[in-house]
């Protein structure tokens, strides 16, 4: 009889065991993107992101739902994941069969941006998996549950980009499929601080533009 678990019960522990999961030192994004300046008119517009998810910061926690609303959207559009050939999907299910154990991991991954190719013969490619949480949540109890959604399309491709938010911090995770498939922490981003949120767009834009990707 095959045990089902959800991916929100998991500890990172059983993540690296029960997927084969090894974690490598923490990375830095120049490592694999190309990080480019921002226009005004973006720099622009982050404030403006800044501000209202402040203004809803100071009243009190803000919800998972409102997270996605207040920062989520409006920085992937500004990104470019709203631009063809990309496209965007909530809640999405998973199910992964765990190798060598009669158990079988389920969730739903909160957003996904996927790039769409001409071809109907080539696969759809995943960009990046989102995981949100409320702002009083810390985002590293996210990270089980990105991590393994994120492994789930190491099935059909090679590599891909994670992020676990509280719409406040936000944990990019980078992961790889080889004979041992790993996953690395690039550095933790506040939207709250100026070089921060500068960088967290720079990144939002620079994994929408990979070249493998497009």
């Amino acid at each position: 009889m095959t045990l089902t678990v959800e991916a929100s019960s998991l500890s990172l522990n059983d993540v690296h065991r029960l997927l084969k999961l090894e974690k490598l030192s923490n990375g830095l994004f120049r490592d694999f993107l190309n990080l480019e300046p921002l226009t005004m008119f973006e720099q622009h517009d982050l404030l403006r992101i800044r501000s209202d998810f402040d203004r809803y910061l100071n009243a009190g926690k803000i919800s998972e739902g409102l997270v996605k609303f207040l920062t989520i959207a409006p920085l992937m559009r500004l990104a470019g994941f709203y631009d063809v050939p990309i496209r965007l999907t909530m809640e999405d299910s998973i199910a992964i069969a765990v190798e060598d154990e009669d158990k079988k991991i389920t969730g739903r991954m909160d957003i996904l941006a996927i790039n769409s190719p001409q071809s109907i013969t080539a696969p759809p490619f995943l960009i990046l998996v989102i995981e949100t949480k409320n702002s009083a949540i810390n985002v590293i109890e996210g990270l089980p549950q990105l991590i393994t959604y994120a492994f789930k399309s190491l099935e059909q491709q090679s590599s891909v980009c994670g992020l676990v938010t509280n719409g406040q911090l936000y944990q990019f995770v980078y992961l790889k499929r080889d004979q041992q498939s790993t996953y690395q922490l690039m550095p933790l981003l506040n939207l709250n601080e100026s070089p921060d949120a500068i960088e967290l767009l720079q990144v939002f834009k620079a994994i929408c533009k990979l070249p493998n990707f497009h």
